[in-house]
């Protein structure tokens, strides 16, 4: 990279700092002796030559001075100022030194650009390191940007798993309830029907001669725990049973229903069967 702004800082000089000094010669020698004209166009290029070595020396060692600077750029002026005035005096090929006249302020640019170089450029091994940051920075970027994609792609599919078991769970539970619809309206039914009682009740008459006994079919509702029987209690007469029975259920008014009167019958500590405790209901009722 030196080369490559140094080079041609050098050869734009150089030829910048010939044609000067061509035009002057060609300019100046035909009013003046031509080594008057030779010495004014060295002057130029010399202390143009002068000041950029200057210049040079400054920025080798970390320094700038404003007022060499600006002689430099003075002399490089005067050069492209004698390059368009010859070529505007010029009698033929006024566009071609047209062409040329700036390559004087062409020069001092190239050399601004050199030094500009000169004060950020870096050793081989900086310039290693920081290739290498930046490439641990891109690979721990690619790494991350996989991370989250492959989360992303995880709680997608755990959600899609999610999403069809919680479908599952809830077909099964509708199908669940539809048969249980079905079985209790079916049991409704069936409770309700005229024959109902009496066909449930000829079932019995075989097993138990002389004993007549009704059946109810369970009724859709909360259920309640029932306490534990007594086994050491004595069991209960039917007259006594229906007395307890009869007291519970006008014990408020209006009068309780079956199901409160079974529930406190049995918080009462009173033993009996549901087949013996409904018989007694009905019979009381």
């Amino acid at each position: 990279m030196k080369g490559k702004t140094g080079l041609p800082a050098v050869a734009m000089t150089a030829v910048s700092m010939v044609l000067t000094l061509t035009v002057l010669m060609m300019w100046l020698g035909s009013a003046v002796p031509w080594p008057v004209a030779l010495v004014v166009g060295l002057g130029i290029d010399g202390g143009w030559l002068a000041t950029l070595a200057y210049e040079r020396r400054l920025a080798a060692q970390g320094d700038h001075n404003r007022a060499v600077t600006a002689v430099g750029w003075s002399f490089g002026l005067l050069a492209a100022g004698v390059l368009v005035a010859h070529a505007v005096n010029a009698d033929h090929s006024t566009g071609a030194w047209l062409a040329v006249a700036w390559l004087p302020v062409a020069a001092k640019a190239l050399w601004l650009v050199h030094g500009l170089w000169e004060r950020t450029a870096l050793t081989p091994h900086a310039l290693d390191a920081i290739q290498g940051i930046q490439q641990e920075a891109r690979d721990e970027a690619a790494v991350a940007r996989a991370r989250l994609r492959a989360e992303a792609a995880t709680e997608e599919t755990r959600l899609t798993a999610v999403t069809a078991a919680g479908a599952r769970v809830a077909r099964v539970q509708a199908k669940t309830a539809r048969t249980l619809s079905g079985a209790w309206s079916t049991l409704e039914t069936a409770r309700k029907g005229e024959g109902t009682g009496r066909a449930l009740t000829s079932v019995t008459r075989p097993v138990t001669p002389g004993v007549t006994a009704r059946w109810d079919l369970p009724v859709w509702g909360p259920s309640e725990q029932v306490p534990a029987l007594d086994a050491a209690a004595p069991a209960l007469t039917d007259a006594a049973l229906d007395v307890l029975v009869d007291d519970i259920r006008t014990s408020q008014d209006p009068a309780l229903s079956y199901r409160d009167m079974a529930a406190r019958f049995r918080a009462a500590g009173h033993s009996a069967s549901e087949v013996r405790l409904r018989a007694a209901w009905k019979r009381v009722a």
